[in-house]
């Protein structure tokens, strides 16, 4: 059986593929696992993994050239073997590989009229064709994801509702004063023709103590006790006791963003330049003595903008606040913009 297939191998009949043919095979092989080898390292330059281009250098390199030097070694020696001219038959399996192998088998095998010769060959064609569709199938026809729940995770969340209005100042409150009946009774319907003069009574001259001396100075301040102290006069007044400095003050924004020596620009997020979100965010900030950021408060901001401009904000230097020429620390809001340029 087998002395009529592609293998010829029974020992009344010399085999169809020589020595030599089975060592240029081979070295077609390794020439072509070099060939791809440094190809690609040319190409696309040094691989991350070494190990990954061996394996590809061995079944896009070694196997392909081995496999056509076999097939093209075979026809060759066989057509002389069948006394047809190889030639043009080497070069038809060359351009069309294993699809011209198989025209030549059939054209033998009808030439030869014994199409046993040409059932192996056939036999590996098809179980590689079937293999090579089992494995591309699900490589090809993958299943898509689920798309509802990936634009899901992608999506960027909604933005806060924004704050609810401040309450509308109350309307003034506005007083009508009527007057009555009652208040014009109690009002005077003749003017006096005289006015009684009130005079305020002189302080008596004499205010010292009882039983003080003639002549002493009012008030106690004179007789025994005045000549022994030298007519010394009264203590001068305490001096107004000074005014508390605060510890901490409330500043506008606008006016503590003047004295601002080193404020960096907060990076925009990645995320919310692809969500296209863009607004301010609000911060209440606690600036030290010595001009640092202390605390810092998130008053209202996108969530997605609201960590890029802590970073920022923290790293800001301010002027000390002085009051009365004491440095004090202030309570401030600072307004953080996030603008898309594009």
């Amino acid at each position: 059986m087998f002395e009529q297939t592609l293998v010829d191998s029974a020992p009344d009949r010399a085999p169809v593929v020589t020595t030599t043919q089975w060592l240029i095979t081979f070295a077609l092989g390794v020439l072509g696992f070099f060939f791809w080898f440094f190809g690609v390292t040319l190409i696309l330059g040094s691989p991350e993994s070494t190990s990954l281009l061996y394996i590809q250098s061995f079944m896009f390199g070694a196997i392909p050239f081995f496999v056509t030097a076999l097939i093209l070694s075979y026809v060759y020696s066989d057509a002389r073997r069948l006394k047809i001219n190889p030639i043009p038959w080497f070069i038809l399996t060359l351009i069309l590989s294993f699809v011209g192998l198989l025209i030549y088998l059939l054209y033998t095998g009808n030439k030869t009229k014994n199409w046993k010769r040409a059932s192996l060959i056939i036999g590996y064609i098809i179980d590689g064709i079937v293999v090579g569709v089992l494995v591309l199938y699900p490589l090809i026809y993958t299943n898509a994801l689920p798309k509802a729940q990936l634009m899901t995770f992608l999506a960027a969340p909604p933005p806060p509702p924004p704050p609810p209005p401040p309450p509308a100042p109350a309307p003034p409150k506005i007083v009508i004063h009527r007057v009555s009946l009652k208040d014009l009774m109690k009002a005077p319907t003749v003017i006096p023709k005289q006015i009684k003069m009130i005079k305020d009574q002189p302080e008596p001259s004499n205010a010292g103590v009882v039983g003080g001396v003639p002549g002493g100075v009012p008030g106690g301040s004179g007789g025994v006790l005045g000549g022994l102290l030298g007519g010394m006069g009264a203590p001068p007044p305490p001096p107004p006791p000074k005014a508390a400095v605060p510890s901490r003050i409330r500043v506008g924004g606008q006016v503590e963003a003047a004295k601002a020596i080193y404020r960096p620009m907060p990076q925009f997020p990645p995320l919310a330049r692809m969500a296209r979100i863009q607004g301010t965010v609000r911060l209440e900030a606690v600036i030290s003595k010595d001009g640092t950021i202390q605390d810092l408060k998130v008053i209202q901001g996108h969530p997605l903008l609201v960590q890029s401009a802590l970073a920022a904000v923290r790293q800001w230097r301010y002027e000390p606040t002085l009051l009365n020429g004491v440095p004090v620390e202030v309570v401030t809001e600072i307004d953080v913009n996030f603008t898309l340029s594009d």
